[in-house]
């Protein structure tokens, strides 16, 4: 398969799996997935063919997604909308006592409980107009009518990804300093897995949720 011409996006929908190997190149397969994989390899000075062939040597193409709208909404909902409500609050309480604690330090991540804070706010409000509206015009049909609240949500998702990427500047992208504490290693570990599961929700409802109705 031939998958230089293909947008990283598609790509991510036809091989799950990819998802993997798009985060550790950095690639953003979910808030700008649809730029093509050989434009995004030129851009950012990436080997085209070493990608190429991760791909096509991926083992296990992942879980595919539920293939039925409302399936697909409640996997988003329970694997994604409520893991966020839960895993967030700890990994903001956890940046505040890095931040107090470890303050007199260089490399302290000075601005990260804000910057979760405010994700986790923006969050609450989008996945709340979602979950109250947006989904169930979707399970009950609805069509042509959901483009501009698709489009908005589309755009939160790129504010989302400049958060996100603001976060793993902050972060030294997860990569503890030397000395670190246990809970400055379990908040960069706990914000590595905000940036994965993140990524991997807006790529569920950009390229493939949201499509259906596009």
């Amino acid at each position: 398969m031939a998958l230089q011409h293909l947008s990283v996006g598609e790509i991510a929908v036809i091989l799950p799996g990819a998802t993997a190997v798009f985060r550790r190149h950095k690639i953003d397969f979910c808030c700008q997935g649809d730029v093509l994989l050989s434009s995004e390899a030129e851009r950012r000075g990436l080997d085209l063919s070493a990608i190429e062939a991760e791909l096509h040597g991926l083992e296990s193409p992942g879980e595919p997604a539920p293939a039925e709208t409302a399936e697909l909404i409640a996997h988003i909902i329970e694997r994604y909308h409520k893991v966020h409500r839960r895993e967030f609050p700890a990994v903001i309480e956890m940046a505040r006592r890095v931040e107090s604690v470890h303050q007199a330090r260089s490399d302290c991540p000075r601005g990260l409980g804000d910057l979760l804070s405010r994700m986790f706010e923006d969050l609450e409000d989008h996945q709340h107009k979602e979950e109250a509206v947006l989904f169930p015009a979707m399970i009950n049909g609805m069509g042509p009518v959901l483009r501009h609240p698709i489009a908005r949500m589309m755009q939160d998702h790129v504010e989302l990804g400049e958060l996100l990427a603001f976060m793993a500047d902050l972060t030294d992208d997860f990569v503890p300093p030397e000395g670190a504490c246990g809970t400055w290693r379990a908040l960069y570990a706990g914000c590595s897995k905000l940036d994965a599961d993140l990524r991997e929700h807006v790529h569920l409802e950009n390229n493939i949720l949201f499509r259906r109705f596009l």
